[in-house]
This record gives structure tokens, C-alpha cells and sequence, in this order.
């Protein structure tokens, strides 16, 4: 791991760092441990959230989403992720995602493993590809994560939830819902 990379944020509290390139590298590291773990388990292995969005501000925790045939199937997963260092979470609150997070010993990476078919698959790889695309949205999306930031400092579920409205409405917008 690059010494200059910013990686790691202590449980329950929110904190904000302008996008570091440095980021990609740490992806595609993790990304690497993750295909020789996980095998043909994992169709698809991707960088999302903020940390894969470049020109903004990120909670510095590399967000990935790994691709499985069904949601049973990732249940062959739980083992091997655990062997990573993971800790299983279940489905946290998503129905259908099987989440795990990476603690050493502030939370560095979370995994959101979903049905290659699945809305929340396509959704994820949306946002992302949409917020790359659109510097302007990027502006707009850290303005309000800098505001929640200012208004949730150590609660991050009431600023996750503050974001919710925003990301429904970018991925809306661009599959031509609203």
C-alpha cells in the first residue's frame, strides 16, 4: 500500500478526504486477492462509491462490488472472504447483498456482492459510470456529502441516508425513469 494513500476510517464516524489516484491501485491489489480466493465465485469484481469517482471527496474506504451467479452461490464466498480478513455482515440491510467489511483496524474496504442480473448490480456500476462522466455531478454530490459531513459528523448512518435522495436521483435520471 502507497505510504501517501489515506485508507482507514474509525467505526461510527464520517470523514471526508479530496479523491487520491492512489485509490485505484488499492483496488486493483484487493482486487487481485480477491479473484485467487474467490474463483469463478466472482464473475465480475468492481471499484465503486466515491472512492472510483475522481474530483470529489470520498470517506477513505474502498467500495467494491463482486458479481455472483445468485445469491445462494455467494454463500460459497462467506469462507474464503473471512480467510481475506473480511467479516461477513449478511445481507446489512439490502435484501439479496451479502456485505462484508475489512477492518486493520479502522475499516478500510467494503465488498457488496449481488447477483450479476440484479437492479443493485447495474445500479452501483450506473452511478459510478454516470458520476465519472459528469464533472458537474461530482460538484454537486460533494457539496451535499460536505453539508451532511457538517451535519452528521459521527453518524454515518443519518449521513448515508442524506445521500440516498441523490444517488436515486442520478440513477433514475440515467436509466430514463423520472
Amino acid at each position: 500500500m502507497p505510504d501517501s494513500v489515506i485508507i482507514g476510517l474509525e467505526r461510527g464516524v464520517v470523514r471526508l478526504v479530496p479523491y487520491d489516484p492512489g485509490w485505484v491501485l488499492l483496488f486493483e491489489e484487493e482486487k487481485a486477492r480477491l479473484s485467487r480466493a474467490l474463483g469463478e465465485w466472482a464473475l465480475d469484481i468492481q471499484h465503486v462509491g466515491s472512492t472510483a469517482i475522481p474530483g470529489g471527496v470520498a470517506k477513505p474506504i474502498i467500495d467494491i462490488s463482486i458479481a455472483v451467479q445468485s445469491f445462494e452461490a455467494g454463500f460459497a464466498c462467506v469462507k474464503p472472504m473471512e480467510e481475506l480478513g473480511y467479516v461477513y455482515g449478511g445481507e446489512n440491510g439490502i435484501p439479496r447483498r451479502h456485505y462484508f467489511v475489512k477492518c486493520n483496524p479502522a475499516t478500510t474496504h467494503h465488498i457488496h456482492m449481488f447477483e450479476i442480473k440484479s437492479k443493485n448490480w447495474h445500479d452501483n456500476l450506473l452511478f459510478r459510470d454516470i458520476m465519472r462522466s459528469h464533472p458537474e455531478a461530482v460538484q454537486a454530490y460533494t457539496g451535499l456529502k460536505l453539508q451532511l459531513l457538517e451535519q452528521f459528523p459521527t453518524n454515518r448512518e443519518a449521513y448515508t441516508e442524506g445521500k440516498a435522495e441523490f444517488i436515486r436521483g442520478i440513477i433514475e435520471t440515467a436509466s430514463g425513469s423520472k
